[in-house]
């Protein structure tokens, strides 16, 4: 008979100290309290010291994670002409034009990760506000999701790209891999990570940049990130 889940959490929570870990001590410690039977997602959520509310304290970028994510997403193209099949050849899963942006809008579909569309098609695109927006699909130039380089852009969020964003709260929610991922591989992502979240750091924001950063998988309790080497290394 399986264990309950509870006394497992409970089981891995008291593993856990009240203190910040260094990254190479916790991915390690993570991989060691693992219970559930299956590949959990692996993340990290920071918590800033920024205003959301305010256009010039917003934190948004991507990273592309130096060894994937486990897992491959889905990628929708919208674009026309030989765009179409560029996308098709760079190994897009869906190509489309205005039919695509009408499926979206009559139907509310979204069964697919990550959309890329060429800036000619972004009329069209911009009316799928309401049911892109909130789910964090809807195509932007400066996540490089708007773009006539559509090959590119394919090979980037197929190799592991992750689009990180401040939420209303604060913090900053991303995926960094699998717990069946190598310690060093997980390691290298999360570091990643954090790395291009500070390089974000608006000109405006005052006092302490990260507060709080913290690693997880899927099941486990999050154990608490120094995220200080990171900014010192970026200052250099």
């Amino acid at each position: 008979m399986a264990r309950n889940p509870g006394k497992q959490y409970q089981a891995a929570r008291k593993q856990v100290e009240a203190k910040e870990y260094l990254l190479e001590e916790a991915v390690p410690l993570l991989k060691k309290i693992k219970f559930a039977k299956f590949d959990e997602t692996v993340e990290i959520h920071m918590r800033l010291g920024v205003d959301p509310k305010h256009a010039d304290q917003m934190v948004r970028g991507t990273v592309v994670m130096p060894n994937g994510l486990g897992k491959s997403k889905k990628v929708l193209v919208i674009a026309s002409g030989d765009k179409q099949r560029e996308a098709t050849e760079a190994g897009a899963d869906l190509v489309g034009g205005e039919d695509m942006v009408n499926k979206i809008q009559s139907e509310s579909w979204t069964d697919f990760d990550a959309v890329i569309a060429t800036p000619d098609m972004m009329r069209s695109v911009g009316k799928l506000g309401k049911v892109l927006g909130p789910r964090g699909l809807m195509p932007n130039p400066k996540t490089g999701t708007v773009t006539v380089d559509v090959a590119k852009a394919i090979r980037e969020i197929k190799a592991g790209k992750v689009e990180f964003r401040v939420d209303k709260t604060g913090i900053i929610h991303a995926p960094v891999g699998k717990i069946s991922f190598d310690a060093v591989k997980l390691v290298e992502n999360a570091a990643s990570l954090i790395s291009a979240v500070i390089k974000a750091k608006p000109a405006v924001a005052k006092g302490k940049y990260v507060r709080s950063a913290t690693l997880c998988s899927t099941m486990s309790p999050g154990l608490a990130i120094d995220t200080a080497p990171f900014s010192v290394k970026t200052a250099v």
